[in-house]
């Protein structure tokens, strides 16, 4: 297979209309001049010529104005904020604190490594999106954010169930805990994670690139995702989907059904205690965990759901992907930081040096 080459001379009239049409994608090109072909051919199949666009347009939100999404930056760079500091400040606690290298804490610092990460490769270019209504973003970056977003959310979704096996060992084995729950043995979760998440959606920026998009170049969300992306083909999407079918039941799917089964027999154990103050207190160690849980696996089931039944993409699609992505970096650092006494104190403590 040939590649076919698309070189635009930078003093060429193509690259002059290519030019204005980027600057001003509204003004009508006069009668010697044309707007330029966004899509690229990149090589020649059997089938045909493959078409790539040479990028993506974000909507952002639609059905919103423009002075909407402008306004809606500022409190989008103040949750940025939020995410990078809380993260950061519980990652940074753990790692001074000696006390704190026990797994329940060591995972913890897993989760706001990955939220840190998450918020940064989503957040920025959103929130310049609706800054300066820029909407393009390159092919190949979109792809790279698109991996990036699903290969985090799979890691984060693997160290929210390490927690759950964290919380049941301590809890119904506490005996046991210390020596399940190793340095070694957590070094080695957190390794897997990270194996898992890039083994499994290191394939899609390549599934998504054998196809070719001839059609329309509008991704309707704020970044870029795996269905989201699939949609815009003109080529056949069966293996896309099956792909991406396999991987959300085996990766999240899978998880999702042994963190309730861990909370099953936690629950058990809990019930079976003859002092109700000792449950109580036994429960509320996993009040933090729960809510992580629920914050991450009820917008991504609802997502999913959403995006199976089919047909396009609606507003409700495009909240709900906000909601995944967004909220998590955001409330587990607050969430983790109220009801964990050691990193309270701690933040206290260093705002009331702070304050001298």
């Amino acid at each position: 297979m040939t590649p076919v080459p698309f070189l635009v001379s930078p003093f060429s009239p193509l690259s002059y209309d290519l030019m204005l049409f980027l600057l001003f994608p509204d003004v009508d090109p006069g009668p010697g001049m044309q707007k330029p072909q966004l899509l690229v051919p990149v090589r020649a199949t059997p089938n045909g010529t493959l078409v790539h666009p040479a990028y993506f347009l974000l909507v952002g939100i639609p059905g919103l104005g423009r002075d909407i999404h402008f306004w809606l930056a500022f409190p989008l760079c103040f949750m940025y904020a939020m995410a990078t500091l809380g993260n950061l400040a519980i990652v940074l606690i753990i790692r001074v604190e000696r006390r704190l290298h026990e797994p329940m804490y060591l995972f913890l610092a897993m989760l706001s490594t990955i939220d840190l990460v998450l918020s940064s490769v989503t957040m920025p270019k959103m929130a310049s999106l609706f800054l300066t209504g820029i909407q393009e973003i390159g092919f190949n970056v979109c792809l790279a954010q698109m991996f990036l977003i699903h290969a985090l959310s799979a890691m984060e979704s693997a160290v929210l169930l390490a927690m759950a096996f964290d919380r049941f060992v301590a809890i119904c084995h506490p005996l046991r805990h210390a020596s399940v729950l190793t340095g070694p043995t957590v070094a080695k979760i957190g390794l897997a994670a990270l194996t898992r998440g890039f083994v499994f959606f290191f394939p899609l920026p390549f599934i998504l690139k054998r196809l070719s998009y001839c059609q329309t170049h509008m991704v309707t969300h704020s970044f870029c995702l795996h269905q989201d992306i699939m949609k815009l083909s003109c080529s056949d999407t069966r293996v896309n989907v099956v792909y991406g079918l396999f991987i959300i039941l085996s990766v999240m799917g899978v998880d999702s059904l042994f963190i309730g089964f861990s909370y099953v027999l936690i629950l058990k154990t809990v019930l079976e205690l003859a002092s109700q103050g000792a449950a109580l207190k036994a429960f509320s160690t996993c009040v933090s965990h729960l809510c992580a849980v629920l914050v991450f696996y009820v917008p991504l089931i609802g997502l999913s759901v959403v995006h199976r039944l089919g047909g396009p993409t609606s507003l409700l699609h495009v909240i709900m992907a906000n909601i995944y992505l967004l909220l998590p970096p955001v409330v587990n650092p607050v969430v983790y930081g109220a009801k964990t006494k050691e990193i309270r104190s701690r933040v206290l403590h260093m705002f009331s040096q702070g304050g001298r």
